[in-house]
């Protein structure tokens, strides 16, 4: 089989290094996300608030909504290069076929995600 041309192994290296530069600054939100999440599940366990409180709070709170909307996103972003490489590395998958998978996943993690956001904050 003959190599690929020059071309388009420097196009694949391009948009190789794109999915790395995104997986990782996505990485670098949801490290945050993440940290703001637990402290504010920790202050509110300590508080006694049960799960109806919360919501109570967080209803019309278009703040909150914002946050775990950047959250949502930021995880649709940082899933599918990695769940490519597991699939073209674990489940023997193509490279096209590794990030169509990805990228389905990525779409269907976006749009639950956004709809549970909805579903917390908008108003009773």
């Amino acid at each position: 089989m003959a190599a690929a041309p020059r071309e388009d192994r420097a196009a694949d290296a391009i948009a190789q290094a794109r999915r790395w530069y995104w997986q990782r600054l996505s990485a670098m939100v949801l490290a945050v996300c993440v940290v703001v999440h637990l402290v504010t599940l920790v202050y509110a366990v300590r508080s006694g608030l049960s799960a109806q409180a919360i919501l109570g709070r967080t209803q019309g709170h278009w703040g909150v909504g914002a946050f775990y909307a950047l959250f949502v996103v930021a995880c649709a972003v940082h899933v599918p290069p990695g769940l490519a490489a597991i699939a073209r590395e674990w489940g023997g998958f193509g490279e096209r076929a590794a990030l169509g998978l990805g990228r389905a996943f990525g779409v269907l993690l976006l749009l639950a995600g956004l709809r549970a956001v909805w579903a917390v904050v908008a108003p009773a």
